[in-house]
């Protein structure tokens, strides 16, 4: 058995994939496998990924190359890497962000060392000029990791854990076909839920690339139907475990957290929407602990229909202040 399959979904990534591949043939970890699934790419994706392939002599990665027959997406294309995955844990790496060269040997002794079912790490998000540290907190069991991330202190990107394969036993790592947005966050925090021990790496090991600042407001716009559906995966599957009572307030946690990206706006559409998206979780604003004051108060300024507090907060925090910091 392999130590780690690492799985990683392609569609149409020619001109951004080198930076990622190569990381992943530059790992310093030995007898792993790479599953590339090509998600029936229309450009050179494939020619690319074997080019790129043949410039490595490593005869202790084993590879598999993929290729779906219509494009399906990206929820089918994880589902089929794993369909294909062997390893001894799992782990994902997108095909448009890099990892530095000792991420999976890190991660992999750390889990043999710990015998932690789950490992997980920190990441810098990358922007044009300047890359900022992204910190994880500590947890110690997969129940303490799934009421962070319900409690929005903790992300659920694949791409930051590496994860035992065996949890699969439920396929609690299935993603449902053509539901592409919040397919992470559904199976992250349905494998937490059966895992024990989690460990934590407090270094940046991962480098996500930030292209477009609104991407997340504008895709949970646009596919919150899809989000939707996979939160409602995840309380079914809570239901079916007889759990409800005992996760339903960290539930409705989860839903303002994942609405929050429409009050962070200066558009009264996306206000509207926040009200109208979840509307059972809105009685729970601004009663989360974990978040922090700004965050408490603007869902709080929601819930009130407070529209001008939340554009003024919009035009002076997120456009002058993190505007000039991060641009």
């Amino acid at each position: 058995m392999k130590k780690v399959s690492v799985i990683m979904p392609m569609y149409n990534v020619e001109k951004v994939m080198a930076r990622s591949v190569q990381s992943l043939f530059s790992q310093t970890l030995r007898d792993f496998e790479a599953v590339f699934v090509d998600d029936c790419s229309s450009d050179n994706t494939g020619e690319e990924l074997r080019r790129i392939i043949s410039g490595y002599d490593r005869d202790d990665i084993s590879v598999k190359i993929v290729r779906h027959e219509p494009n399906k997406g990206v929820a089918a294309a994880r589902n089929t890497g794993l369909d294909n995955a062997e390893g001894e844990y799992v782990y994902y790496l997108d095909s448009d962000d890099y990892f530095d060269n000792d991420a999976l040997e890190v991660m992999y002794e750390t889990a043999k060392r710990d015998d932690a079912d789950i490992v997980g790490c920190e990441w810098l998000l990358s922007f044009e000029n300047n890359a900022r540290h992204m910190v994880q907190p500590e947890v110690k069991t997969g129940k303490e990791a799934f009421g962070k991330m319900c409690n929005g202190v903790m992300r659920w990107n694949l791409w930051l854990f590496m994860v035992r394969r065996e949890l699969d036993e439920d396929n609690a790592f299935r993603f449902i076909p053509g539901a592409n947005m919040g397919e992470d966050m559904m199976v992250m925090l349905k494998i937490l839920l059966n895992a024990g021990r989690v460990s934590m790496i407090h270094r940046p090991l991962y480098h996500y690339i930030q292209t477009n600042s609104n991407a997340m407001t504008k895709n949970f716009a646009r596919y919150r139907g899809q989000v939707s559906e996979n939160v409602a995966e995840l309380e079914r599957y809570i239901a079916e475990r007889g759990e409800t009572d005992e996760l339903g307030g960290l539930i409705n946690q989860l839903k303002l957290n994942l609405k929050l990206p429409l009050i962070i706006s200066d558009k009264t559409s996306d206000f509207e929407m926040w009200q109208e998206w979840f509307p059972e979780s809105t009685a729970f604003a601004g009663q989360n602990p974990d978040q922090s004051f700004r965050t408490r108060l603007i869902q709080k300024l929601a819930a009130k229909k407070m529209y001008f507090a939340l554009k003024l907060y919009y035009k002076l925090v997120i456009k002058v202040i993190y505007g000039v910091i991060y641009r």
